[in-house]
């Protein structure tokens, strides 16, 4: 059970912290804020993982909303959701400073 003292801010700021809790993710997320996007099947000849486990890490990032993907058969798009990685820099950058 959550306490009532527990707010939004805090949600949204453990839901990033827990996708970005491995350092894949981490490669992912620097990777995509260097540039504007990047395919899957990129991200797989350079990460020498296979791809299911890159398909997951790329779930994960997404389901948190940090990163978004485009179809664009027969590879996907991804990358950073702006809003959302501005939000995460935000709130890690205010809990962080305390």
């Amino acid at each position: 059970m959550i306490p009532n003292q527990i707010t939004d801010n805090q949600k949204k700021t453990a839901r990033y912290a827990k996708a970005m809790g491995h350092p894949i993710r981490m490669y992912i997320l620097e990777l995509l804020s260097k540039q504007s996007c990047c395919y899957s099947g990129d991200l797989s000849e350079v990460l020498p993982i296979a791809k299911s486990t890159l398909s997951q890490h790329l779930k994960e990032l997404k389901k948190a909303g940090l990163i978004q993907g485009e179809i664009e058969a027969p590879k996907i798009k991804y990358c950073l959701n702006n809003e959302n990685w501005l939000e995460a820099q935000k709130l890690f950058s205010n809990f962080l400073v305390r």
